[in-house]
């Protein structure tokens, strides 16, 4: 395909940060009609090079040259709103500071972008959520009819509804766009080129992300086939040195000179190579029992709004589930239900036993922004972390969540949002858990922390409950979906978003199919009744007496538990304590069958009155 016009250009930009070089001869052509993505390891520098674009970073040379008259609009990652008394205000302002760029947006058109964007043009900007004012900085860089368009991170805090939207708006942008963003399947549909940042400088591909895996793998390949080559010269030529008193001579000067350029080679391309990884692990609780939640018949509303209607849910030891749906669609408020912090309108949730939660939510609340990381991660003073049971020192912690030691006395408060967020999870993982409740815990974070953090989840043997709208992590992590698909009601839909968006993908086609189906049943003749609509008496009396002994059980284990941890019990009486030890043991298989025994009759019994 025949690329467009150039409209932006970069060449041999070179940045040194604090005497460490960033950049080192970065350069690269965005064409009318493309759509890159910018990746790279964290702290490559995207954000530091896409802010140079937009004219808010100077680089130490190089240059950035743009078509004659070409306008540049960016949506900043953090965007800063609240000096402005309007939302219109902020959206008809200029958001790059290039040359072509410095004017203000009409205001019929700002208005347009934000009301599409479901923003009040009148509103003030404080108090803004994250999803808002991502929203308010799209609707300004929109507005601007930019011939350049720069998003750093712009699907963060947006629902999966609005991201959708953001893909259509960017295939039908006639510009160039340039977009960094840890949403894979968005990128995947989004662009038609990249820019990879690695070692300093920017590896270009013709083609979108799609092709990006596969493309990386075969420069990895050949880079490490280079190094492979590198180190097999440098051995013959350290043979040489060794040699003695001819290596001194004149003659052979050049030659050693070119030695030591090959040992600064390795040295730096071993220094680049070493990128820090995220080594995420979570602290692992004690087993809890089979079934963690069970929820039951659960409705809430607002106002006359229904946003649960009566609504039921079954949560197993070992399910990684995944809530999503629009923003405002109450996921949320059905996550804190089902963890019975919040009271639902109607219906009943039941808790599992010696469950062990550890839950991030939205607003990242576990944390003081007072404090700095050290105090967050040593909530008891000292300088260790209990982590997996074992003590480890704080800045070792801290280096698996890429904390550098001179971070470690940073406010909390002055940290990015994707530091607040790997912070966040640090605390959270450190604790023994055996149900781990992450609310949007993918925001801001970089990809090789967000791959990191799907392969903990995916080997995870507790209990998830996960809400996002990232859809290729849940694809990736998630045995079930809960969504809703209109009018309050919510289904859960086995397998990753794929599969519901597969089942639940129009929900308003599946409400006229639902009504269609209902009109042709009250027209069809009565059904053979079924011959049995309710469980038999034995089996609602042994539900009965089930759900007396599970609760003896517990408190027995529990009683139990407690005798055998007396300090000098087997030493003073190892008869007791035996007896004790092979009676927990029974007890705990006791409880494992009555579990099993109560859920196969509840089973039946949701069989029995499905069709009533």
């Amino acid at each position: 395909m025949a690329k467009g016009p150039a409209l932006a250009h970069a060449k041999d930009l070179r940045l040194s940060l604090g005497g460490a070089p960033l950049f080192d001869g970065v350069s690269f052509t965005l064409h009318k009609g493309e759509c890159a993505a910018l990746v790279g390891a964290n702290g490559a520098g995207k954000s530091t090079l896409m802010r140079m674009l937009a004219g808010d970073v100077e680089s130490d040379s190089g240059e950035i040259a743009y078509a004659s008259g070409a306008s540049v609009a960016f949506a900043r990652q953090e965007p800063d709103i609240e000096d402005f008394a309007t939302l219109r205000d902020y959206a008809m302002a200029p958001s790059a500071s290039r040359s072509g760029s410095n004017r203000e947006a009409p205001a019929h058109a700002a208005e347009a972008e934000l009301l599409q964007l479901g923003l009040d043009p009148d509103r003030a900007p404080i108090g803004l959520s994250g999803g808002e004012g991502r929203r308010a900085s799209l609707a300004r860089a929109f507005a601007q009819e930019p011939d350049v368009l720069l998003l750093d991170e712009p699907t963060n805090h947006l629902d999966i509804t609005a991201i959708e939207q953001l893909e259509q708006r960017i295939a039908a942008f006639n510009g160039a766009c340039l977009v960094i963003s840890h949403d894979r399947r968005f990128l995947e549909r989004a662009t038609s080129g990249m820019l990879w940042l690695r070692q300093r400088r920017v590896l270009t591909l013709d083609q979108g992300y799609a092709r990006f895996e596969e493309w990386a793998e075969r420069v990895e390949a050949e880079e490490e086939r280079a190094a492979q080559r590198l180190a097999t010269h440098l051995k013959a030529e350290e043979h040489w040195l060794r040699r003695g008193v001819t290596a001194r001579r004149s003659r052979n000067e050049g030659r050693r000179r070119r030695l030591e350029s090959m040992r600064a080679e390795r040295r730096e391309r071993t220094a680049l190579s070493a990128t820090p990884q995220a080594a995420l692990q979570a602290a692992k609780g004690g087993d809890s029992s089979k079934l963690v939640i069970d929820a039951k018949n659960l409705s809430i509303t607002y106002g006359e709004r229904p946003i649960i209607a009566n609504f039921s849910l079954r949560v197993m030891r070992g399910d990684r589930i995944g809530l999503v749906g629009p923003n405002g669609a109450g996921k949320t408020t059905l996550l804190e239900i089902l963890l019975q912090r919040r009271e639902p309108d109607s219906g009943e949730v039941r808790l599992g036993g010696n469950l062990e939660i550890a839950y991030v939510d939205q607003t990242r609340a576990i944390l003081d922004p007072n404090e700095t990381i050290w105090d967050a991660l040593t909530p008891q003073g000292g300088d260790q972390v209990m982590v997996r049971g074992h003590p480890k020192h704080v800045a070792a912690y801290a280096s698996e969540f890429l904390f550098t030691p001179q971070q470690l006395r940073q406010p909390i408060h002055a940290l990015s949002g994707g530091e607040r967020n790997r912070l966040a999870l640090a605390v959270a993982l450190a604790k023994p858990a055996n149900v781990l409740v992450l609310d949007e815990p993918t925001n801001d974070l970089d990809m090789d922390t967000l791959d990191a953090l799907e392969d903990m989840l995916a080997s995870y043997d507790g209990t998830v409950l996960i809400v996002s709208h990232d859809r290729a992590f849940l694809d990736g992590v998630a045995t079930q979906i809960v969504g809703p698909v209109g009018n309050g009601k919510w289904v859960e839909t086995p397998g990753g978003w794929s599969d519901f968006e597969r089942e639940h993908g129009n929900a308003r086609a599946t409400r006229r199919e639902a009504q269609a189906k209902a009109e042709k049943s009250a027209l069809a003749p009565p059904a053979t009744p079924r011959k049995q609509t309710k469980l038999s008496y034995k089996d609602e009396r042994r539900a009965a007496e089930l759900d007396a002994l599970m609760p003896k059980l517990a408190a027995e284990i529990e009683k139990l538990d407690a005798e055998l941890h007396e300090p000098n019990l087997f030493a003073t009486n190892p008869d007791r304590f035996n007896k004790t030890a092979g009676r927990l043991e029974a007890a705990r298989a006791e409880r494992e069958a009555a579990e099993s025994e109560w859920l196969e009759i509840e089973l039946k019994r949701e069989a029995l009155t499905a069709d009533e």
